[in-house]
């Protein structure tokens, strides 16, 4: 049976996103999400509009953008040029920064600044005049070059603070944690794969697939709380090897290869337990009924990342467990 909630994708904008693109307008996904981590991946901007220019029906949008990384207008004139390259397709989403930050070695931006820079970006898209760096600017395009106009924007939010950003400023939220049925638009990001029947999800294929969903939680938690991820399996191992990075490099290490692949030095963080614990991995049918408490816990849409070598298998997989 076809569950009630949208099936989108995420991506890492990387060489293959335009094809990735492809096969999930055919598949019927509804989205393309792309990362903003300009350390990491190619220009989320750049990469968008290859999509929409490949493409026809699929909606597409970063997920999510940093304000630190892009002034304002020049953020603004980015989403009003992609916009006008796929009109009606594009959504975005707007949150205080994670890997894209840590990996410069910067925490994330507070709601406060955060806040001020959404209003900023949703001003001018609104053709209104903005008061940046202390001095009122507009979009002011000659005829014909640039659409001013309004755009959908998330509020990539987890907390109470980021939550009230997303009332008062946001037309939904988007999240990595859980569902929030007060918005009419939430969206939710999940990784792992789709198992075959009597697959063990400890399985070379399983643990080549997912294995980047399940290593990015240590990630997360080492930046949030170094001596959290002791509680872990393998755990202490990771981080006091990990600790062994001089400290002005090791953001650098500890966001090496994110969500693409597995380093050596990660490598015994996986196993069959921490795929089931930790990402979406399981049955076709247990990942189903998953989907649909997600959906009536408040969650509209669901953005899928596929990992691994056969990111075809992941897309094709996915789609079929979700209507099926």
């Amino acid at each position: 049976m076809t569950t009630s909630i949208e099936i989108s994708c995420a991506f890492p904008p990387g060489p293959d996103v335009v094809a990735h693109a492809q096969l999930a307008e055919s598949l019927g996904y509804e989205r393309i999400w792309l990362y903003d981590s300009p350390a990491l991946y190619g220009d989320v901007w750049v990469h968008l509009a290859r999509i929409a220019e490949n493409t026809t029906r699929i909606g597409i949008g970063p997920g999510v953008l940093v304000p630190n990384l892009r002034h304002p207008v020049a953020q603004a004139s980015a989403i009003a040029t992609v916009a006008d390259l796929a009109p009606g397709r594009l959504a975005v989403a707007i949150g205080t920064g994670f890997t894209a930050r840590m990996t410069m070695g910067q925490r994330p931006l507070t709601w406060a600044e955060t806040r001020t820079y959404i209003a900023q970006v949703k001003g001018l898209l609104n053709g209104e005049e903005m008061i940046v760096d202390g001095k009122v600017t507009k979009l002011i395009p000659p005829a014909g070059y640039l659409t001013v106009a309004p755009v959908p924007i998330l509020v990539a939010a987890n907390g109470p603070k980021g939550l009230a950003v997303a009332r008062e400023l946001g037309d939904g939220v988007m999240s990595i944690f859980g569902s929030y049925p007060e918005f009419d638009w939430c969206a939710l990001l999940a990784f792992g794969t789709v198992l075959d029947p009597g697959e063990s999800p400890g399985s070379d294929r399983a643990l080549l697939a997912a294995g980047p969903a399940l290593t990015v939680v240590y990630h997360g938690m080492y930046e949030a709380d170094p001596a959290a991820t002791d509680g872990l399996p393998g755990g202490a191992a990771w981080r006091e090897e990990l600790e062994r990075i001089p400290v002005h490099l090791r953001h650098l290490a500890t966001h090496e290869d994110h969500l693409v692949n597995v380093t050596e030095r990660e490598r015994p963080l996986l196993s069959g337990e921490g795929l089931t614990n930790f990402t979406w991995t399981g049955e076709a049918d247990v990942l189903h009924a998953r989907l649909d408490q997600t959906a009536a816990a408040g969650t509209t849409e669901i953005l899928y990342q596929p990992c691994g070598p056969d990111v075809e298998r992941e897309l094709r997989a996915f789609m079929t467990m979700a209507t099926t």
